[in-house]
């Protein structure tokens, strides 16, 4: 007779947990590089320290009150605790037509050619997972911003990174990679504004772009996450005004940055009707969409919140002037961007020579109270440089370079 009583010494507790193996596209993601200046920055300000916070792109102003009173009202409403759906509702894709047209000359089809996003952070890594496989390459921005090289991997794909400060030698490097690489390229991954060098470009660029993707047969997927933010008189182009852009690509766009909405994770993509059905399909094995009372608010914010779009704007731009000018005044030499929410800063001497950007970031919050990205944390082609987000106010903003300059002038004096 089989006893079932268990055996004490065969217990879970007794035997530990049981080793589990991750998939190797885990296994095969590099370390996270921001998550010790971030485990610092957490255990400063648990300590009581007052870290000014300049590294990461997450906007401090709130969203305008009657975006967040439409919520409020949208949420009180029970019809809108169900289940949305993975596309977005009609009545926010037809809003994100609308901007497209009245913006950039655009016309869309809500339908078709839109579908709403969980911010286009995550739209991004599942239009990857809807393109990629295994053998796929990528053809990606360098200085890297990490999820367009992440969700290429976490797609089974390869990626290669092409420098992106000269637009120009950019074009050139695309049509020499499609020409010699076998299997070529499938996706062309764009981004301009760009994060974090701040580059810009004009619509003709893109025709070109258009004109290569027709030539070699990749897709397009354009990260517009900081198109609406552009400084004097600067008005960053949509891909897809470019012609012919919708036969070959896609566009990300997001409210987080011009709405400060970061937190309520309102994203789009728009153009190519296969690319959007497939991500359409990849979403509905996903998600169920957003919550429906922040659908609602966006309509709202969509919809009226263009003069305060471009009073937030104008905010950006002064604390770019203050940030700039700070820095240059103290021997740096930092370009004024023409657009975006970053500053990118070359490493000046003496400390270029001395330390990489990562020793000098993790210098810079534990003696100066100030974090910032280290250009590291965007691959090789980002080393020498540091991020700076103008995300904080003007006060704050020269109270950080006083505390820099303090900082490293020390270091200097000392060496």
């Amino acid at each position: 007779m089989l006893n079932d009583t268990p055996d004490p010494s065969q217990t879970s507790e007794a035997l530990g947990p049981m080793p589990i193996e991750v998939s190797a596209r885990v296994r095969n993601l590099p370390p996270y590089l921001f998550g010790k200046i971030n485990a610092l920055k957490a255990q400063k300000r648990r300590a009581g320290d007052d870290v000014i916070d300049l590294g990461m792109g997450n906007p401090t102003d709130p969203p305008e009150s009657w975006v967040v009173d439409k919520l409020c009202e949208a949420a009180r409403d029970a019809r809108n605790h169900r289940y949305s759906v993975a596309q977005g509702i009609d009545n926010l894709r037809r809003e994100v037509a609308k901007r497209y047209e009245v913006r950039f000359g655009v016309t869309l089809d809500p339908d078709e050619e839109i579908v709403t996003t969980i911010g286009s952070k995550e739209g991004f890594s599942h239009m990857c997972l809807a393109l990629l496989g295994p053998g796929d390459t990528a053809l990606a921005p360098a200085p890297t911003f990490p999820i367009h090289a992440h969700a290429v991997a976490l797609a089974n794909a390869n990626v290669i990174a092409l420098d992106i400060t000269d637009p120009g030698q950019f074009l050139a490097n695309v049509a020499q990679m499609c020409t010699h690489l076998y299997p070529r390229p499938k996706v062309l991954i764009l981004n301009y504004p760009h994060n974090p060098t701040a580059t810009v470009v004009e619509t003709a660029f893109f025709e070109e772009i258009v004109s290569l993707a027709r030539r070699f047969h990749f897709a397009v997927i354009h990260d517009f996450a900081y198109g609406d933010i552009g400084f004097d008189g600067y008005e960053p182009p949509s891909f897809l005004s470019a012609k012919g852009a919708k036969d070959v690509g896609c566009e990300f766009t997001t409210m987080s940055k011009g709405y400060n909405m970061a937190g309520w994770r309102v994203g789009f993509a728009a153009g190519n009707r296969a690319m959007i059905n497939a991500l359409k399909s990849i979403k509905g094995y996903y998600d169920y969409g957003l919550f429906q009372a922040v659908q609602i608010a966006a309509i709202v914010a969509l919809r009226h919140g263009e003069e305060a779009r471009r009073a937030q704007v104008l905010e950006y731009q002064k604390r770019r002037d203050v940030l700039v000018e700070g820095l240059n005044r103290q021997g740096w030499n930092v370009p004024r961007p023409k657009a975006g929410m970053f500053v990118w800063a070359p490493i000046p001497e003496p400390w270029r020579s001395r330390m990489g950007s990562i020793d000098l970031a993790m210098k810079l919050i534990e003696e100066a109270d100030v974090a910032v990205s280290p250009g590291r944390g965007f691959g090789d082609a980002g080393e020498g440089f540091l991020r700076l987000a103008l995300v904080e106010n003007d006060q704050r903003l020269r109270q950080a370079v006083r505390q820099m300059t303090r900082c490293l002038r020390t270091e200097s004096k000392e060496a």
